[in-house]
């Protein structure tokens, strides 16, 4: 009791209640600190696990973290979650590594300068235990590896300089209080010999022994980032997301006209699968917000558009999507248009359930759980 307030005591084994914060960049900030522009975190993403997570911030830096409490009692903690067990602890992140993705551009053929921020980042399948994701900025993906490795050092000579070699010692430079270099059957170098001298020349009869440095592996092991490729030039428009597909040989590009489909190990082409752009550019009223693929069907994917509607296309259709499977849209009432009515409903993003059977959008005020049932139609020709 503290001035009449009874204080209730969590129960035990809970954990302590998560003290929530907004915060647009790492670390914290004391009052009045002013945040630089390229630490404001501008993408975000976790692996399917969950026990990685990505982010990117507008310097065009991707800092990855790893989950340290993935066992508890035994169980690991996605299996507890799925059984509604309480767990004593909250998730936890550690700081596991970072690299520089992208660099500031400049297209010269369309004087346009093409910023570093990173827009979307996507986990990809891992193998052999390393980790690979997917980067953008408005222009260009860079498909990253992820992998520990063993440093390598450069040991110390390989011969011992303390011993002689025949009859005198080893060759050292004629600056040091050292004995003079000798030659094997030990006579002397004499003065002339100087390893800093410019004009230096091989004595008569050779080196008594050659130092080579060895390169050795250590136990230590050191995260290396490294761009396996880059897919560039094939948006005019900036890149407002991509999505991998649950084959795990392709992926999806979109901008605001545009999707692509492209082949993990083909950098330099790509399809486009989606074309919304009007012959006559004044009868543009819509254009693409996002888009996802399917997390089970490698042949279906959504797309939403800044008029509120998403699109649920089948790639077996055609080779350019023109028509969708189904639509999803709210009927607008009469009589409620105005200015901001295509400003609020235009969705800023689309994701699948695990499941596929859920669309979660989020507009300007809203966010929204789609139902989403397909029927897959089989002909057998007889």
């Amino acid at each position: 009791m503290h001035g009449g307030d009874e204080v209730v005591a969590a129960p035990a084994g809970l954990p302590q209640p998560l003290d929530w914060k907004f915060s647009q960049v790492f670390g914290e900030r004391t009052a009045g600190e002013e945040v630089q522009e390229v630490d404001i975190i501008s993408a975000i993403e976790f692996d399917k696990t969950g026990d990685h997570l990505a982010t990117g911030d507008r310097g065009g830096r991707v800092v990855l973290f790893e989950r340290t409490d993935t066992k508890d009692h035994g169980v690991s903690r996605r299996d507890l979650e799925r059984m509604d067990y309480l767990i004593s602890r909250h998730p936890e992140f550690r700081y596991k590594t970072e690299f520089q993705s992208h660099e500031p551009e400049f297209d010269y053929l369309k004087s346009l300068e093409i910023e570093e921020k990173i827009n979307k980042i996507r986990w990809c399948q891992t193998a052999n235990s390393a980790l690979f994701l997917l980067s953008t900025n408005d222009k260009t993906i860079k498909f990253w590896k992820v992998q520990e490795k063993k440093v390598k050092k450069i040991s110390d000579m390989n011969l011992d300089p303390s011993k002689a070699v025949g009859n005198g010692s080893i060759a050292s430079s004629s600056n040091s209080s050292s004995p003079k270099p000798c030659l094997a059957n030990g006579s002397s170098l004499g003065g002339s010999y100087n390893y800093l001298s410019h004009d230096f020349s091989f004595p008569p009869g050779g080196l008594p022994s050659l130092h080579l440095p060895v390169v050795v592996t250590s136990q230590e092991t050191n995260l290396v980032a490294r761009c396996r490729r880059v897919y560039g030039h094939a948006h005019d428009y900036h890149i407002n997301s991509i999505s991998n597909n649950s084959d795990g040989e392709t992926f999806i590009s979109a901008d605001d006209l545009r999707i692509n489909l492209w082949n993990l190990e083909i950098s330099n082409q790509s399809f486009n699968i989606v074309d919304v752009k009007p012959a006559n550019m004044e009868d543009l009223t819509e254009v693409i917000t996002s888009a996802e693929f399917h997390p089970t069907h490698c042949n279906m994917l959504a797309y939403s558009s800044s008029k509120g509607s998403i699109r649920l296309i089948d790639l077996r259709q055609s080779a350019l999507c023109d028509s969708h499977a189904k639509l999803f849209e709210e009927p607008e009432a009469p009589g409620s248009r105005s200015f901001f009515t295509e400003i609020i409903a235009s969705i800023s993003d689309i994701k699948f359930a695990k499941d596929g059977r859920y669309i979660l959008s989020r507009d300007y005020m809203t966010l929204k759980v789609l139902l989403c049932l397909f029927f897959l139609v089989c002909t057998i020709d007889i």
